[in-house]
């Protein structure tokens, strides 16, 4: 709720922390689960991995939107084969949550909350990329995750 200074009747809905304050509770209400092979439903939605118990990534899934059309479960089953393929972690060591939205709008407007109110540090490390590193098209620099966390037989 937002009150103007100069019209002490007008009223302005702080509609981004409205959305804000809702994903935040609703995703720490969500219980921890194990990031493992078949975690999830085949919804859209987003999600929250922990190393450790620490929150270190967010990432949604919308299968409505993407040529792919992934659901919660095939990206979590992707998370969980990176990890099983790393260095210096491993999936027992990995936590998720999940929502689920019947609105693909409200899976961006979700991930962008969780995002901007937790900042996890994954996020701009190279982790979520679908392309390791190093094999990125036009680059040979190595992100920040795969330097940590550096494949198997490497």
């Amino acid at each position: 709720m937002v009150e103007s200074e100069e019209n002490p009747h007008q009223f302005e809905f702080d509609l981004d922390k409205g959305i804000q304050d809702q994903v935040i509770q609703a995703m720490e209400n969500s219980p921890h689960l194990p990031l493992e092979k078949g975690v999830g439903p085949p919804n859209s939605g987003v999600y929250a991995l922990y190393y450790n118990g620490e929150l270190v990534y967010i990432g949604k899934a919308s299968k409505g939107t993407t040529k792919s059309k992934r659901t919660l479960r095939s990206r979590l089953n992707e998370h969980a084969t990176k990890i099983s393929k790393r260095k210096n972690i491993t999936p027992e060591e990995m936590k998720c949550r999940y929502l689920t939205f019947e609105s693909e709008w409200w899976v961006f407007a979700a991930e962008f909350a969780l995002i901007t109110h937790y900042e996890p540090e994954w996020n701009t490390s190279g982790f979520g990329s679908k392309t390791p590193g190093k094999g990125r098209p036009g680059t040979h620099r190595v992100s920040t995750w795969d330097q940590q966390f550096p494949q198997r037989g490497n």
